[in-house]
């Protein structure tokens, strides 16, 4: 039995779990196996395998996988753990853990040994699966698949589903807890925030291991439900082909997917007219994005935000403006999760959907005060709820003693008609401190001097200008396709003698 337990409990626990609470919900395996159940046609389709499964396909593999692992000695509370592409094993894997009441603990495909030896250290698995042991000469992942089937539950709502690596681009990864209610109640709000039938189709390039993987191509496809297409490695002409063929209506990711699918060379717009929402969230999700892409697309495109520990927590309805979806993050997609902003202006959460802690007790004290969830960004909220994220309180750029957030020097820039992407970090001074390097994708040549013309025009502070200017052809990111500030700030301080130059 796995070490792993909750390490912080919700203040309000009570009140979730009354009669007709967020947390008076069967079990994520009962609402998933419930709706599969009833299902008629696909649910799940991976290309890269070339299975396409039904609901009651689904269920059977769900239920002789089930089998599988617990002949493998898993049991409730038992961590099963893998690393995988988005692959349908994946999601198999998911939903036989919760079934059993067991604890999924995906890692990356991507992570390097040493990410891994740390994350197994922390997880403990019962059962290890490599991408080998589930696609391979000798995997073993089909004999898990001829177990007796299990289609009784072992799982309670109360017990741990998941632990969830963090991808932050600062320190180690953290490994953060969430229930089976926890996420099951996620998942129906997110469903209603959307407006989500099962007549619609989501194309999932984000991985499985992260939250936005995870919520929205197992959990919602899996309560509603509706098909999920994954996609096991992002390829913009890919997914424009994918999108045409199975008529997706549903995508969600940051803006560097959608970017680089408006500017590959097979686009057009009759290619993504089946397309109806995009959910963006990230860093730069930009007022000018958003318009530019529900132009471009030719469909609703909102911003929405959360993380790993509060897992989409604000974005805005099809009921609401189009001003408000493309200024704001959103309104708080649960009526039971508050919000309040710090005296310093940090964002604090709680709520049912909120993960329950770290692995380690330490981090969750670090990141809780009396109950709430410091999320670590800089927030304005407005009357009637609307969340604007302006920014990470360490992504704030301290130049002479003026603070700057980066968000708003970014958001200034894409502004600008010639910039496709925008992201602005710090860079030493001796003299100042700190001060403002921009990298920008751009459709014509962008530099410092055309910087200060239109920062000067659109009224900005002088020192909120950046100082350099970067002209690169792609914005280097991170593994879940979030733009890596780390990397940038590094070629900055690297290079902090150029005032402007074009990258190769």
């Amino acid at each position: 039995m796995s070490a792993l337990r909750p390490t912080y409990r919700h203040p309000r626990a009570r009140d979730y779990l009354a009669p007709g609470g967020p947390w008076d919900i069967p079990s994520l395996d009962a609402l998933v196996t419930d709706a599969a159940a009833g299902a008629t046609g696909e649910l799940l389709v991976d290309e890269s395998a070339g299975v396409r499964l039904d609901g009651a396909e689904l269920e059977a593999r769900v239920a002789a996988l089930a089998g599988g692992l617990r002949a493998a000695g898993v049991r409730r509370r038992d961590v099963v753990a893998w690393q995988a592409p988005n692959w349908h094993e994946v999601v198999l894997l998911y939903r036989a853990c919760w079934r059993l009441g067991a604890i999924a603990g995906p890692v990356h495909h991507q992570a390097g040994p040493a990410d891994v030896e740390a994350m197994v250290g922390v997880l403990e698995p019962k059962v290890w699966l490599a991408p080998d042991d589930l696609r391979g000469p000798s995997a073993t992942f089909p004999e898990l698949l001829e177990g007796r089937p299990v289609t009784r539950s072992a799982a309670r709502p109360s017990d741990l589903a998941v632990v969830l690596f963090t991808s932050g681009s600062t320190g180690g990864p953290k490994a953060a807890l969430h229930t089976q209610r926890g996420l099951a109640y996620k998942a129906r709000v997110m469903a209603q925030a959307h407006r989500l039938t099962p007549a619609d189709s989501i194309l999932m390039p984000a991985p499985l291991a992260h939250v936005s993987g995870l919520l929205n191509a197992v959990q919602i496809p899996g309560v509603l439900p509706m098909r999920a297409v994954l996609m096991a490695q992002w390829d913009p002409e890919d997914a424009l082909a994918t999108i045409e063929r199975e008529r997706i209506t549903f995508m969600i990711g940051p803006p560097t997917f959608f970017v680089a699918l408006m500017d590959g060379t097979g686009f057009s717009a009759s290619r993504v007219e089946s397309l109806r929402l995009v959910s963006s969230g990230g860093a730069g999700v930009t007022p000018a994005f958003v318009e530019r892409a529900s132009t471009t697309l030719e469909c609703r495109v909102k911003r929405t935000y959360g993380s790993t520990e509060a897992p989409t927590v604000t974005t805005s309805t099809p009921d609401d403006s189009v001003e408000r979806a493309r200024e704001t993050d959103g309104r708080a997609t649960s009526p039971f999760l508050e919000m309040r902003t710090s005296e310093g202006g940090e964002l604090w959460l709680r709520g049912p959907e909120l993960f329950v802690g770290y692995a380690d007790p330490e981090q969750t004290r670090a990141a809780l005060s009396r109950g709430w969830f410091r999320t670590g960004d800089l927030a304005r909220v407005e009357d009637g709820g609307w969340l604007t994220i302006v920014g990470r309180m360490r992504d704030v750029i301290i130049r002479g003693g003026e603070n700057i957030a980066a968000a708003e020097v970014e958001g200034a820039l894409e502004a600008h008609p010639s910039v496709r992407q925008a992201m602005a970090v710090g860079y030493p001074d001796e003299r100042l401190g700190e001060r403002v390097c921009a990298f920008v994708v751009a459709t014509a040549p962008f530099d410092v001097e055309e910087c200060r013309r239109w920062f000067e025009q659109r009224g900005l502070a002088r020192y909120k200008t950046p100082e350099r200017v970067v002209q690169v052809d792609a914005l280097p990111v991170m593994a879940a396709g979030k733009p890596d500030r780390a990397e940038l700030a590094r070629r900055a301080d690297e290079d902090r003698g150029a005032i402007h130059r074009r990258d190769p």
